[in-house]
């Protein structure tokens, strides 16, 4: 699996020939886009930010578009989408977290949540996640020492901080890790993640920083 970000809240993850797309920047937003052909394009919140599949459908690929709660199952991947809420934007709209199961590892997308409550359905899975992709910038989405409390809580084997390049209070990635105990220059922004199950056995709650 190779994971790489792209700005705000939007990631690439791609294993064998299958691609997902996590909230990609539509032409819409003062965000940079990215261009990419992806098979599954997951939208969080309806907000231009999170919204661009056309920038995900290129070449031969045109993506599967899941932008709320409920039971997926697509390319053997399957996907359960849970009702929350966010304030990006300005005001409390749906915010749909992602728990998305695939080659036997588990990814939780958080999207722009902006509290740490989570529905009691979510909180049922939260014993077997390994990558928690968590929102830390504030302004609407969960402010970074809320997040941190939280992405420990679940225990996930690696947490990916987002929502603090691009969008967010200044310093979000710095105020996160200081709540680690660490420093930002102990976590070398990486450009791309890539990860094998071995890889993360006896990992928990390792915090991977990615360069915008």
């Amino acid at each position: 699996m190779i994971i790489t970000h792209h700005g705000g809240e939007f990631f690439k993850v791609s294993f064998g020939d299958t691609t997902l797309a996590f909230n990609p920047i539509s032409k819409n937003s003062k965000l940079k886009q990215t261009r990419f052909g992806a098979d599954i394009a997951f939208i969080t919140s309806e907000h231009p930010d999170f919204t661009g599949v056309d920038q995900v459908s290129h070449g031969e690929k045109e993506p599967f578009v899941i932008r709320g709660p409920g039971e997926y199952e697509v390319r053997e991947i399957v996907i359960k989408g849970y009702q929350t809420t966010s304030e990006y934007g300005g005001k409390e709209v749906i915010n749909t977290a992602y728990l998305v199961t695939f080659e036997k590892m588990f990814l939780l997308f958080l999207g722009a949540l902006s509290t740490k409550e989570l529905p009691k359905g979510l909180q049922e899975a939260l014993d077997k996640i390994d990558i928690l992709f968590v929102p830390i910038g504030g302004d609407g989405v969960l402010i970074p020492q809320k997040a941190y409390e939280l992405a420990v809580s679940i225990e996930p084997k690696m947490i990916v901080p987002m929502h603090h390049t691009d969008i967010g209070i200044p310093n979000a990635l710095q105020l996160f890790l200081k709540e680690e105990g660490s420093a930002s220059d102990n976590h070398k922004p990486i450009s791309k993640l890539t990860l094998k199950n071995k890889d993360l056995e006896d990992k928990q709650n390792e915090i991977v920083v990615f360069s915008s």
